[in-house]
């Protein structure tokens, strides 16, 4: 029988010598009830200075972000500061209230559980075709959250009313965002930072870009790509307010991802039971795209998917990050494929090494 960590390592070798897009691969793999806890990186994590990739070098995480932002919420649920069901007009900015009501939303009656969710009705800022061709004609741009909002509503119209329709949107997060905020009086970062527990969790290679400082002995992030377009020099403002904007590893991704499910992150044990909980009845959009999941698939933070028969929950980022956990086996996955184009290669990497360790560990 192979060695599951050479076979892991064959895997992301393969990633690299088969796929012209693919830079540069590393991927985590922790299942402590087999004694493994497992880094690989295969590939280049800057290319052109022949910088080789490793485990250590952290990635923006793009809507990974996400997780993060949900579980900072909860945690504020949990110390009754605020309501999954309070309406968002009485935690917004006056401004960003108003230019919701201009476009014919209602901030009274959407609320917090539904910009978690995925079901308020929101257009989608961060998926606008209009919004990728404007970063990429000025990609130094600072991006402010009111503007992505302002994007939002010219751009385009409400779906329906809130928690009839679901479809994955940035800007129902960059909203939870200020709600941190205007809820804990501190920036978005220090909050998230504080009510994850990054300290107590490990998460020692993990930052807010730009509203935190790299942590001391980091290495350099590695060069990412959107096909041929290396994006790491664009300033992070496009997706820094909430839906993205955190900066991670593979093994931080996946000590977070662990710890929701195993008493790391909430004071009480049936948080995580809320986290899981979503906004039934809501239908999909008549136009939504081949790739997107089943309403309810996406809970508050993360997906529910089915691996190798087993029940996970994951989250995925724009670049090809992905973190995965089987609460069934405690076993966690996390990868990057450092690539926001062409194959779904960072989930199969994640599903091809949960298959590789289970068979070869039976």
């Amino acid at each position: 029988m192979a060695d599951p960590e050479l076979t892991l390592q064959s895997l992301l070798d393969s990633a690299v010598e088969e796929n012209e897009l693919i830079r540069g691969v590393a991927l985590h793999v922790d299942w402590p009830a087999r004694g493994i806890e497992w880094n690989g990186a295969a590939g280049m994590a800057d290319p052109e200075a022949g910088v080789a990739m490793s485990p250590a070098n952290p990635v923006r995480i793009a809507s990974n972000t996400k997780t993060f932002v949900a579980a900072a919420i909860l945690r504020l649920w949990e110390d009754g500061r605020l309501g999954l069901d309070d309406a968002i007009a009485d935690h917004l900015a006056e401004e960003h209230v108003t230019l919701l009501r201009g476009d014919g939303y209602y901030p009274e009656t959407m609320t917090i559980r539904h910009l978690l969710t995925h079901t308020s009705g929101l257009f989608d800022h961060g998926d606008s075709e209009d919004y990728t061709a404007a970063i990429l004609a000025d990609p130094i741009r600072r991006w402010t959250r009111t503007e992505q909002l302002r994007c939002s509503v010219d751009w385009g119209d409400p779906h329906g009313p809130p928690g009839e329709i679901y479809t994955y949107c940035d800007t129902g997060y960059i909203l939870l965002g200020e709600v941190i905020e205007r809820t804990t009086g501190q920036p978005m970062a220090e909050a998230v930072r504080e009510l994850v527990g990054y300290e107590r969790l490990g998460l020692q290679s993990t930052w807010w870009e730009i509203l935190e400082p790299k942590p001391a002995g980091v290495p350099e992030r590695a060069h990412q790509f959107l096909g041929d377009v290396d994006v790491t020099g664009f300033q992070p403002y496009y997706d820094l307010y909430g839906g993205g904007g955190i900066d991670s590893t593979v093994g931080d991704m996946a000590r977070l991802m662990r710890s929701l499910f195993t008493g790391g992150v909430y004071s009480e044990e049936g948080t995580i039971d809320t986290m899981l909980t979503t906004i039934e009845g809501a239908r999909a959009l008549a136009d939504a795209k081949e790739t997107a999941l089943l309403p309810g698939a996406y809970r508050m933070g993360v997906w529910v998917v089915e691996v190798e028969g087993f029940t996970a929950y994951r989250h995925t980022g724009f670049f090809g990050t992905a973190a995965t956990y089987v609460p069934e086996l405690d076993l966690t996955v996390a990868s990057t494929i450092n690539q926001g184009e062409g194959p779904m290669l960072h989930i199969e990497l994640v599903d091809r090494a949960i298959a590789i360790v289970t068979t070869r560990c039976e």
